[in-house]
């Protein structure tokens, strides 16, 4: 997002921004609204990071207000949906194991490629959740639910995760999203994604 304003402005004086100039900066991209709010949240950490090393003395970022928009987030699962992937995909497969998973525990993608057997102790599944773990963590501990026990104990992996790729290595978080929605694809759900599972 810096480098693309230092190519569209870069030859201009930081030292003079105003908040108006912030605003135009912003409204350029008002078309695409996230894109816009990205570019107004880069240049306040740019200018906080200014001003504590002693580049700049003021904040111009400070009292622009973001762009107001809805989005109609990820698609929630259906109870029927869920059925039409747990017929596609039955208990001992990869797949299986993945929606259990975060149907049972509401995990997110970065957390569900990082449990393993470590995670669960006395039948309970305890692990911290990979957004935001060095600022704000947050410990997870839950029951493990009987039907993902039964799961997970019918797909053993032999590995420190639950979830391997073909070569046994551990998903990154974009390739096991990747995967997911191939597994999705397979039971003729192309609109439904791993994020989809925490809203249900």
């Amino acid at each position: 997002m810096l480098e693309e304003l230092c190519k569209d402005h870069g030859e201009k004086p930081y030292a003079k921004l105003q908040p108006k100039n912030v605003r135009s900066l912003r409204d350029e991209k008002a078309d695409a609204p996230g894109a816009a709010n990205l570019r107004l949240k880069a240049l306040r950490a740019l200018f906080r990071w200014a001003i504590e090393y002693d580049f700049a003395v003021d904040n111009p970022t400070r009292g622009v207000e973001p762009i107001r928009y809805v989005t109609k987030g990820h698609h929630s699962r259906t109870a029927e949906e869920v059925e039409a992937f747990e017929a596609c995909h039955p208990v001992g497969s990869k797949a299986r194991l993945a929606f259990a998973l975060m149907l049972y525990t509401g995990c997110r993608r970065g957390d569900v490629v990082r449990l393993g057997p470590q995670h669960i102790h006395e039948g309970r599944l305890r692990y911290r959740q990979q957004k935001n773990e060095t600022r704000h963590p947050v410990d997870i501990d839950i029951p493990v639910h009987a039907d993902l026990e039964e799961v997970i104990s019918a797909t053993p992996s032999g590995h420190l995760n639950f979830l391997v790729t073909d070569y046994g290595k551990p998903f990154s978080v974009a390739g096991f999203g990747n995967r997911f929605r191939e597994w999705c694809n397979e039971a003729g759900l192309p609109n439904c994604s791993a994020h989809g599972l925490r809203r249900l």
